[in-house]
């Protein structure tokens, strides 16, 4: 098993993490309307983990924006690289989402992360973090609103709400399902906020969450599966190759102590 190393000079504690996003907040691209939803291709990239084997999953899943049909596919297994810190999560996830998508055979067209782009205290979640370093336009699609706060939209499936820090506007709850609980958009790197809903609409029809995190998410679990059963597997070996060398050497331990 190929594991992702930790990119050199990567933070190391909070205070150099926030110290990051600083600087790489003025970069996110905020003018741009981005790709036109339901051409070309977008991609889904998610993560999962392994607390105990101290590993992390990421996976990219492209699919054909029109049909929704998978295009490619690509993971990445790589060490937890920070601590879980609220806020800070694109710490711990970039360096294996990276490498999954640049395992990628063809571009990845838009990418959506199940995560927050704008909609972050820092102004710089996942999907603006993912977005500054590739240049790719991205959104975020969260589960649920973090910090902020928001009036719950119409219950028909398109209905939408803004997602508020005070009164400033940090993304949208939107409704994709008639009657289910929204999910949180949000701007991440060259693509304005309408777009995002339209891309989110396209995206979910026919579960409350889009597409492309639902199958990044299967294949991200799938791969975490396979590592953890492969780094069993070499711990077993390992340990049965230190017992054998033990038995081996019983011998002689026992005429030295004659």
């Amino acid at each position: 098993m190929t594991t992702v190393g930790v990119p050199a000079g990567w933070p190391a504690t909070e205070e150099e993490a926030r110290a990051v996003q600083d600087e790489l907040r003025g970069r996110v691209v905020l003018d741009e309307p981005g790709p036109e939803p339901g051409t070309g291709r977008v991609t889904g990239v998610d993560v999962a983990y392994d607390d105990d084997l101290d590993l992390v999953a990421a996976a990219a899943v492209v699919l054909d924006a029109a049909t929704l049909d998978v295009v490619a596919e690509a993971t990445a297994v790589g060490r937890v690289s920070f601590p879980y810190v609220p806020g800070l999560l694109a710490f711990r996830e970039i360096p294996t989402v990276r490498a999954a998508l640049d395992r990628l055979p063809c571009p990845p067209g838009l990418v959506v992360c199940d995560g927050y782009g704008l909609a972050h205290p820092r102004r710089f979640g996942l999907a603006s973090h993912l977005g500054v370093l590739t240049g790719l336009p991205v959104i975020g699609v969260a589960k649920n609103p973090f910090t902020f706060t928001y009036d719950d939209p119409g219950a028909e499936r398109g209905a939408s709400a803004p997602l508020l820090a005070g009164t400033e506007e940090v993304g949208r709850a939107l409704r994709t399902r008639d009657g289910v609980k929204p999910v949180f958009v949000s701007v991440g790197h060259r693509v304005s906020l309408d777009n995002a809903l339209a891309h989110t609409l396209a995206l979910t029809p026919r579960y409350r969450l889009p597409e492309t995190t639902r199958r990044a998410d299967a294949l991200c679990r799938r791969a975490l599966k396979e590592a953890a059963q492969n780094a069993a597997g070499a711990a077993h070996s390992a340990a049965g190759g230190a017992q054998e060398a033990t038995t081996r050497q019983a011998p002689t331990s026992r005429y030295s102590e004659s």
